[in-house]
């Protein structure tokens, strides 16, 4: 966990600093890792955030994607895989901004992708570390955007419920 916080995601700072809207889009265990990701984008950097599998992207959700909303991409090493890199390709090629972690993005033809380092885990860990590096990103974009990450806008750490 250590090791995943210290990577490096400051080259996806700059696409989402202006963004208005980001899907997240995972695969099998990344799914949850997603979901997760994009309540963490809404809550802390007020950015219209929204995670959907690399399956279901294909159908509605798809259409919105272009040059002005950008696109994260998870992926593990597993069978979900080969779907998310090709899913990368596509939307490379309809200049959608790309942020990519866990996949290879350059043999799937996604040139202009920003490639997010990661760590080769197997495939049943690799969506929690994803997960930990994307708080390091999110915490810095939250300040960028003038947010305060500890301190989200009407959310408290704790929820009643009655």
């Amino acid at each position: 966990m250590d090791q995943s916080w210290a990577l490096d995601w400051s080259a996806a700072l700059p696409p989402l600093e202006s963004a208005e809207h980001l899907y997240v889009v995972g695969r099998g265990l990344g799914l949850a890792a997603a979901q997760e990701i994009a309540l963490k984008f809404k809550e802390t950097c007020g950015l219209h955030a929204e995670a959907f599998s690399s399956a279901e992207l294909r159908h509605g959700p798809y259409a919105l994607l272009g040059p002005g909303f950008p696109a994260l991409l998870f992926g593990q090493r597993d069978a979900t895989r080969a779907g998310v890199e090709a899913l990368g390709a596509e939307l490379a090629r309809r200049g959608v901004p790309l942020l990519i972690a866990g996949a290879e993005a350059a043999g799937a033809g996604a040139a202009g992708a920003v490639l997010l380092p990661t760590i080769d885990a197997m495939p049943e860990i690799a969506p929690i570390l994803l997960v930990q590096s994307a708080y390091r990103l999110i915490a810095a974009l939250a300040l960028r955007r003038g947010f305060d990450p500890d301190h989200p806008a009407h959310l408290r750490k704790v929820t009643e419920t009655l």
